[in-house]
Formats: C-alpha cells, sequence, structure tokens
C-alpha cells in the first residue's frame, strides 16, 4: 500500500473524528506528500496536533463541508479525498433532520462538486450499514450520499475523478459506540441501558476498519461499494462481558427497548447488492449497478446465488471471543471512556 500513497496529496474531511483521524494516522505510514486534515472541531484538531507533533506533511484546516468555497480552497492541487465527515447519531439527526440533510447530503454534492472541478483523482466516501433499507433519517441521508457519489460516475463527463464507498457497521469505541457509553454507566456503578438484549450489531475495530478503508481507496476502479465484512456482537452479551470486566459484581441491566429508527438487526448488503457483488476474504465488492453507453466502468456480473449480507445471518461471537476482540482493541479496558 505504502507505494499508492506514497507522494500524494490527500484531503480527509471529518479528520478529527474516530475513522477520519485514524485514516490520518495510518495514511502517515505511507510518506504521503501532504494529508489535509478538514474539520469544523477547533479542540479536536489541537488534540490531534498535540498527538502528532509538529509534521512537516500535515496541514490542519479549518472548514466545513457545507462550505463549498472553503472546501474548493482545501482540495486545491489534491490527488485523493476520503471523505468521513458526516453527522451520524440516529437520533440526533431523527429530530434535526434537515440539519442532516445539510452536511451528510448536501456536504457530500460539494465534495463530489469540488473534486471534479479540482481534478481529484478519487474520492471515498465513508458510509454505514445504516444506510441499507434505512427507517431514520440518519440512514437516508447516508443513502443518499452513496447514491450522489455512484452518481458521481455518470454525470462527470470527460473527467478524471473516480468515485466510489466504503460501507462498514459499529466501529468499536468510535464516537458514539455504545461500548464507551455502556462503560460509563458501569464506572458510575449501573445500571447498563441496554435498548434490547438480542440486537445484533457488527462490529469492528477502528484500527482495521481504516486499513480497509485504505485498501478500498487503493482498489477502487470508480462506481464500487466497498462493503467490509465483520464480525457480529449480542448487545446483551456485550454488556454482560463489560460489567464482568469492570463492574463489582453489584451492576444492573435495565432494557429500555429501540430507539426511534433502531433496527433489531442491521444489514450491510441487501440481496438485490449480493447478485452483483464480487467476494474477497475481508470485503463485498458490489459493482456498479447501471452503467450508461460508452462509459469506462467495469461490467458488473451476477452472481445468482449470494445472498444479504445481515447480521441474522452471522454467528454471534462468543462472549470469551467478544472479549478478546474488546482487549485487541483497546490496551486497558478500564481506560475506555466517552468522547
Amino acid at each position: 500500500m505504502s507505494s499508492f500513497f506514497k507522494g500524494k496529496n490527500i484531503l480527509v474531511t471529518g479528520a478529527t473524528g474516530s475513522i477520519g483521524s485514524e485514516i490520518v494516522r495510518q495514511l502517515l505510514q505511507h510518506d504521503p506528500k501532504v494529508v489535509r486534515v478538514y474539520s469544523r472541531d477547533e479542540h479536536k484538531q489541537f488534540l490531534l496536533q498535540q498527538e502528532l507533533g509538529v509534521l512537516p506533511n500535515v496541514r490542519y484546516l479549518l472548514g466545513n463541508v457545507r462550505d463549498s468555497a472553503r472546501l474548493e480552497s482545501a482540495a486545491e492541487n489534491i490527488d485523493l479525498i476520503f471523505h468521513a465527515a458526516a453527522y451520524k447519531h440516529v437520533t440526533s439527526c431523527e429530530y434535526n433532520s434537515f440539519e442532516a440533510v445539510k452536511t451528510n447530503v448536501l456536504g457530500t454534492q460539494n465534495v463530489i462538486d469540488v473534486a471534479m472541478r479540482q481534478g481529484v483523482e478519487r474520492v471515498l466516501l465513508v458510509s454505514t450499514d445504516k444506510a441499507v433499507s434505512p427507517p431514520n433519517v440518519m440512514g437516508a441521508t447516508k443513502l443518499l450520499a452513496e447514491k450522489l457519489m455512484i452518481s458521481a460516475m455518470h454525470s462527470k463527463g470527460s473527467r478524471k475523478t473516480q468515485f466510489a464507498c466504503v460501507r462498514f457497521g459499529n466501529v468499536l469505541g468510535s464516537r458514539g459506540s455504545v461500548i464507551p457509553v455502556f462503560a460509563s454507566q458501569i464506572k458510575k456503578g449501573g445500571p447498563v441501558t441496554v435498548t434490547d438484549p438480542e440486537m445484533l450489531r457488527f462490529f469492528m475495530s477502528i484500527e482495521s476498519a481504516s486499513k480497509l478503508t485504505l485498501n478500498a481507496m487503493e482498489q477502487m476502479s470508480g462506481g464500487e461499494v466497498f462493503i467490509l465484512k465483520m464480525p457480529v456482537i449480542r448487545l446483551g452479551d456485550l454488556a454482560e462481558v463489560l460489567i464482568a470486566e469492570l463492574g463489582n459484581g453489584s451492576v444492573q441491566t435495565e432494557i429500555m427497548g429501540a430507539r426511534l429508527g433502531e433496527k433489531t438487526n442491521e444489514v450491510l448488503m441487501t440481496h438485490e447488492e449480493a447478485r452483483y457483488s464480487e467476494e474477497t476474504d475481508s470485503m463485498f465488492i458490489v459493482r456498479a449497478l447501471h452503467k450508461l453507453p460508452g462509459e469506462n466502468i467495469p461490467d458488473p456480473k451476477i452472481y445468482e446465488g449470494t445472498k444479504e449480507y445481515d447480521s441474522s445471518s452471522v454467528t454471534p461471537l462468543s462472549k470469551e471471543d467478544i472479549l478478546a476482540l474488546l482487549k485487541e482493541s483497546f490496551s486497558d479496558l478500564s481506560e475506555i471512556t466517552q468522547s
């Protein structure tokens, strides 16, 4: 991978978020010419700069993807864009729906327009399992962001820019993740509030998700949705494992019921997408389902036997495996805190 990213000018939007900042960390291992850290959070930029130290190939740019003019200057002479900026909290987006549209939809279109005007080589959108058959505003905006990104392959004309998406589920310890919430509740003596102990969720470490995101950027030829394979965890089991590790034996759980717009099972790939997907060891690659005459996009192949990829079709991790995954992702479980 180092040969691909070496010497490249790279822009990361939402670069101080959980995924965005890890993408930055991993990119810096591959000797890029410059990484531009683009986000609206001044304090998080300060913290990231303190962590990384003064590096000659990192630039910190305050800005919002809603601001096309600012984004334009940030993308000047850029080769690759990782677009990770988004509103991601289901409940927050449900009650502030058009704010989610402004960032997740209009902001994505701004990234697309700017990339084409600036001659960026590749743009990769970081998406979510909640974009699949969405029952909530957040998922609907991310689905539309995916559609805009893939549609840009049809509307770009003779421009060289390629667009693709990477889609994955929950990331262990990311901002808004249930794990820091559970850990905080346990440290306070409980109760641990579980929406539904039978809910099945895809989980992956931040490091693994970011590594596969870089992989998708390197592999893309335009129009794909890269869907990461992820282990599945039952929420009730996750709560019990964390209570056993962090509690004192008296912490109780409280069942809250599903929140507005939540699903019992998560779907990462629909049956229709599965028919056009190519499977590798680490991911499914869904090729563009539609192709206009003369477009230089690989033809999708039809795989009749492939089924949708959802959390109910994957055997959940055992409690022992959940603990092993947590210990792999966190150097010290007792230090897990809410961001």
